[in-house]
């Protein structure tokens, strides 16, 4: 995976983890304001629960997608690993000795 898509799929969990915040605390709100009466705060509960009810829907379309990026990043990276073992092998190595290097400077 490259380091541009590593970003991507972190910043898309973040927007996720993000957004159940919002939902859990709209959701913490309108049970708080449960026992408030009045015609204008029905109707500002009512469209409350309607937009929850729509982000809750996005939600988990966005999270379908996150999964279904992840999983093609593993497939390419399986798949060129099956390409290129000897190429992977090295690159692995290669990381190997730099980390043994930076550590063994500590």
């Amino acid at each position: 995976m490259s380091k541009a898509s590593a970003s991507s799929v972190e910043s898309q969990e973040q927007l996720v983890s993000d957004i159940k915040s919002v939902i859990s605390d709209a959701e913490e709100m309108l049970s708080a304001t449960a026992d408030q009466a009045g015609e204008k705060v029905n109707n500002l509960r009512a469209r409350i629960q309607v937009r929850l009810h729509d982000a809750k829907l996005r939600l988990v379309d966005a999270e379908e997608a996150l999964l279904a990026k992840t999983k093609a990043a593993a497939r390419a990276t399986d798949e060129y690993v099956h390409e290129s073992p000897w190429t992977a092998i090295g690159v692995a190595a290669a990381v190997g000795v730099l980390l043994g290097l930076a550590l063994g400077r500590r």
